[in-house]
């Protein structure tokens, strides 16, 4: 009898350790399906992420246009309409009245002024809308 007893003994002891090999495997494979899990739960948030910021940048685009459309004609058509008074002055002196100016005209007129000069009489009236 007690060799039968040994022998229940060491099948159940090696039963155990197969039982504990199995578990850490178990544990193992469980580790490793998790990591995946969250892979591609992140994978699954970065679409959606993706997805906002495509929508939002859509939308800037949108507003973007309308700007624009909505700037276009006071790009074409300046708030200020006047020259300075000098400007106005030097002009008169070449012959150059209010209307629009002709830019060949206009560049025999400042022929005498410095390169600076000649640019800041010519941004006063492009601002002004008066060249042609």
């Amino acid at each position: 009898m007690e060799n039968k007893e040994q022998e229940i003994a060491g099948r159940l002891e090696a039963a155990t350790t197969l039982l504990e090999r199995t578990l850490s495997w178990l544990e193992e494979r469980q580790g490793s399906l998790s990591g995946e899990v969250e892979r591609i739960s992140a994978t699954v948030e970065q679409s959606r992420r993706e997805a906002e910021l495509t929508e939002k940048l859509a939308a800037v685009e949108r507003e973007l246009v309308e700007v624009k459309a909505a700037s276009a004609p006071t790009a074409l058509n300046p708030l200020r309409r006047t020259v300075p008074a000098s400007t106005s002055e030097m002009l008169a002196k070449h012959g150059i009245g209010d209307g629009p100016v002709d830019v060949r005209t206009l560049d025999a007129a400042l022929a005498g002024l410095s390169l600076e000069q000649r640019i800041a009489v010519k941004s006063q009236l492009l601002r002004a809308g008066s060249i042609a």
